[in-house]
């Protein structure tokens, strides 16, 4: 949708293709940090975020059974931006695509990739309804199990299992609770975002050998088992569980593809091609950065396409690297119990790279 949006904005003619007929959006909600803002903000969006989302300014630090240990500031990557936040994923779904809408995006659902073919002006796609259409640039923006990978790169990455499983909860957010929570010295990490004015969603990391999914019928109880020994706000969350309560599970995976990222005039973003775990809260600014720094690129004059791509490649790959590579060594001593303030300071170091400019 990133893309989508900086390309229609270059007037350039847009199909949009999502294989969900309702174009919908699942989970809890997403932690936005600094760099994530300032991506938004290149964006256009960030009014609309700020209106659906809640904006942050510090951190409170604490034990895991709700002794407070620290408060730590955080601060604007550049004047005129807030610190941090979060949103819910539905809310910022809705703010994206009534962008690609407004926009005049043509949106195809309910479709899928069958076959890409390149040539040298340009890209031929079969789409999974039988339909064909010639492309000069096709973006492959679909997630860590991308398809597109799938058929530019046969012998591609595919996703690895760190040994760390993440559940999501959404909960009401307690009127005095303007700040982000975590919790440490357990041997799974708990913490609480505000994601709107009514609500905020709590998260579990644990240690799990096994990535099988929990049934939805037992999903409440599981969850409500790793936060046993849990106090202060992570406390009140757990009592507040029910069956009815919306709970996200997810095994955290990752994949990095090596250089290219593309085949042709067919090019991999996102996801499709640096997918990370959350410990740096910065997968979707690397996807909105892609979008944005693509635009860029393909826009400079006198360029060709393959021009384009290989300088976007060479723009992001060092970036993307850094965070997938830092975000899976912050859960792997997470498994390994490191102190609360080793974490934290690899979370900051990591976040000060991100806060340069892309």
């Amino acid at each position: 949708m990133a893309a989508a949006i900086v390309l229609r904005r270059q007037q350039v003619a847009v199909d949009l293709i999502d294989i969900d007929p309702e174009w919908k959006v699942y989970g809890a909600g997403i932690t936005i940090t600094g760099p994530t803002l300032r991506a938004f903000r290149d964006l256009g969006v960030l009014d609309a975020i700020a209106e659906h989302g809640f904006f942050t300014t510090a951190q409170k630090l604490f034990f895991y059974d709700g002794t407070p240990m620290a408060e730590r500031e955080q601060h604007p990557v550049a004047p005129g931006l807030p610190s941090a936040g979060g949103i819910m994923r539905p809310r910022l779904h809705m703010i994206l695509s009534g962008e690609v809408r407004r926009l005049g995006t043509n949106v195809r659902l309910g479709l899928t990739v069958e076959r890409i073919e390149n040539n040298g002006g340009g890209a031929r796609v079969m789409f999974s309804d039988g339909s064909r259409a010639e492309y000069d640039l096709v973006i492959g923006a679909d997630g860590i199990y991308s398809r597109v990978r799938e058929l530019l790169f046969p012998d591609a990455m595919q996703p690895v299992y760190t040994g760390q499983m993440s559940w999501r909860v959404v909960a009401p957010r307690p009127a005095d609770m303007d700040k982000g929570e975590f919790f440490f010295g357990h041997r799974n990490v708990g913490g609480i975002n505000p994601c709107s004015q009514s609500e905020v969603y709590a998260f579990i990391l644990h240690p799990e050998p096994d990535p099988r999914r929990i049934p939805a019928a037992e999903q409440a109880s599981v969850l409500r088992g790793l936060m046993r020994d849990f106090g202060g706000s992570m406390g009140r969350i757990r009592d507040g569980i029910t069956e009815r309560s919306s709970i996200v599970q997810r095994p955290f995976e990752y994949a990095l593809q090596p250089k290219p990222w593309n085949v042709g005039h067919t090019i991999l973003i996102g996801d499709a091609v640096h997918a990370t775990t959350p410990h740096l809260a910065s997968g979707a600014g690397m996807a909105v950065e892609d979008a944005i720094v693509l635009a860029e690129e393909l826009a400079r004059p006198g360029c060709s396409i393959e021009s384009a791509l290989a300088a976007f490649t060479e723009r992001r790959f060092e970036r993307c690297q850094f965070v997938v590579d830092s975000s899976v060594e912050i859960g792997r001593r997470q498994l390994e119990l490191a102190p609360a303030e080793e974490i934290g300071m690899r979370m900051g170091k990591g976040l000060a790279v991100l806060a340069q400019p892309i």
